[in-house]
């Protein structure tokens, strides 16, 4: 009998102290942010985004593709729907200079992925060198420094995506994907400040990028506990473009198509862009007409 109470005793006295340590492990994983234990700026750890997976693209043959048609197309940042490539806290021109210094994705000058960037190339391409005239206050004597400052990613305003349409004839759906992303740059004049031309700073191979995109999350005012990453805003197509260019024999512009001196030039460029996509849906919509 005694040795029955002891027993118990001793197995109240275990139960006991796991307890109180297991009241002391849930202190210890305190969710709020004023956690003395842990910091951050949130109630829970946020892994989802970390976790995503990225679908791999559905194995293709020559002979699925009876008909596919390249597209360029133009995402300007300054639309609304648009404004998450400019976010400030990291936009999307930072993710993909960082993803190519790291060395995880390379990058082109050409959009036909031939001629590969050196990383020497990219920072060419990202820093500027500019020359500023400098007033001695000592000596009054002007003197010209060279300053090297990285371009603001702020000063990208569009960019640039190539993409394919094509139609896969043993799903028998009308599909499209994309091929590339070039950040561009605006060339402006000195003289009269006015905007000469634009030029792509590199092209990035979107394939081999969207494996690290998966893991890079939008800024959204919807929802902070589930937000949208950028593999899903390019899978989903949710952002406002228009056409550019669409593959032709002499390589033109929808710009070389009209005259720039005319006060309807750049309304002439936008509805020609409608005109294009206009086709390309009714492509697939007559197909499916009997």
């Amino acid at each position: 009998m005694k040795i029955m109470l002891k027993f118990l005793m001793s197995l109240i006295v275990l139960l006991f102290v796991f307890n109180l340590q297991a009241q002391k492990d849930d202190d210890d994983q305190i969710t709020e942010s004023s956690s003395p234990n842990k910091y951050r700026d949130d109630i829970v750890d946020r892994t989802l985004t970390l976790e995503s997976k990225v679908l791999p693209y559905e194995s293709l043959r020559e002979s699925d593709i009876p008909w596919s048609k390249k597209v360029w197309r133009i995402i300007e940042t300054r639309e609304k729907v648009n404004l998450p490539f400019r976010n400030e806290v990291s936009p999307f021109f930072t993710i993909l200079v960082d993803k190519i210094n790291e060395g995880k994705v390379a990058a082109f000058k050409d959009d036909e992925f031939k001629e590969p960037m050196t990383a020497e190339d990219v920072k060419g391409k990202i820093f500027r060198i500019d020359s500023v005239p400098y007033y001695d206050p000592e000596t009054y004597e002007e003197t010209v420094k060279i300053v090297k400052s990285e371009i603001n990613p702020e000063d990208i305003n569009r960019y640039r995506i190539k993409e394919v349409w094509y139609f896969d004839k043993e799903a028998s759906i009308f599909r499209v994907r994309i091929l590339g992303i070039s950040p561009l740059r605006e060339v402006m004049d000195d003289a009269t400040g006015e905007l000469k031309y634009e030029e792509p700073l590199f092209w990035v191979y979107y394939p081999e990028l969207r494996e690290f995109l998966a893991g890079e999350a939008v800024p959204s005012d919807y929802n902070d506990s589930y937000p949208m990453t950028w593999y899903d805003l390019f899978e989903n197509r949710m952002f406002a473009s228009y056409i550019m260019k669409i593959n032709n024999i002499l390589d033109l512009r929808i710009e070389h198509k009209f005259d720039q001196t005319s006060d309807t030039y750049n309304m002439d460029i936008l509805l020609e862009s409608e005109r294009i996509k206009e086709e390309l849906f009714n492509f697939e919509h007559d197909l499916w007409s009997y």
